[in-house]
């Protein structure tokens, strides 16, 4: 399995399924830099959103695009589906895999909806099975204005099993998906992120070193660098694996990286 991190959240999955070559985009922010609106009005710092632009090799990827996977995107997260990222789906007509509470929500903005069949593992078009993992995306008053969502088990056959956490925070579910269901890969979100007011509604890099005890897999850290209310550095990240001994397990890639995933050694056991 490939990863190839495209910004933010936006990441493409590519593996091989039924004999084709699969490219599966995940929370698509397109948008170029500086054209949504900023998530810090209070501050004196503050700027539109996305702080960066896409990669150089963004097109190339999104060229192989077949497929694409929705963790939450209503009250307003345009940066995990903006409106080039739906204009994108839209005239392409890729399958677009999403929760039965965004399905209606997509359909009406003319995507091409495959909905997950609810909270449960199961069989997936693609092969092999799904599991949508429920989401906290901030506690108390901020937590209800926010649209919490689903992040994602996958298990392929012949492919590492990946879980993309989605926008949440460290929450038991998160630790029990990593501890209990084991994923090769995760795909976790470091960002820090909070408003003017309010708490964390998202991990941040010392909950990433938290994440990785009891469970021995590869870490993916996303949500950096890209929007004005994530705080947290690449540099941040990888300093504080180092300082823990996780440094070899924990990848925050540049805009526009891959990567190179396999099974591993537990899975192949297992």
């Amino acid at each position: 399995m490939q990863i190839t991190h495209l910004r933010n959240a936006t990441i493409v999955l590519e593996f091989e399924a039924f004999g084709q070559l699969i490219g599966l985009l995940v929370d698509p922010m397109l948008a170029p830099r500086a054209s949504l609106p900023t998530l810090r009005y209070l501050s004196t710092s503050r700027q539109r959103n996305p702080i960066v632009d896409l990669p150089d090799n963004a097109d190339a990827v999104l060229q192989r695009v077949t497929h694409a996977l929705i963790t939450h995107c209503q009250r307003g997260h345009f940066d995990h589906l903006d409106r080039a990222g739906k204009r994108f789906l839209r005239e392409r007509q890729i399958p677009v895999f999403c929760m039965l509470r965004d399905a209606d929500y997509l359909q009406q903005r003319g995507l091409r909806v495959e909905s997950l069949m609810g909270p449960h593992r199961q069989p997936w078009s693609l092969g092999g099975h799904i599991t949508p993992i429920a989401c906290v995306h901030g506690h108390g008053w901020i937590g209800r204005m926010m649209e919490h969502g689903h992040g994602y088990l996958i298990e392929l056959p012949g492919e590492p099993s990946i879980y993309l956490a989605g926008d949440t925070l460290l929450t038991p579910d998160v630790r029990h998906c990593l501890q209990e269901l084991r994923p090769d890969v995760a795909v976790l979100p470091a960002g820090g992120a909070r408003f003017d007011l309010g708490g964390d509604i998202l991990m941040n890099a010392q909950d990433i070193v938290d994440a990785s005890a009891g469970w021995s897999g590869e870490l993916v850290v996303n949500h950096l660098q890209a929007l004005d209310h994530c705080p947290t550095t690449r540099s941040a990240v990888h300093s504080l694996a180092q300082s823990h001994g996780i440094a070899d397990r924990v990848w925050g890639p540049e805009d526009g990286e891959q990567r190179q995933y396999a099974r591993s050694a537990e899975s192949l056991s297992g």
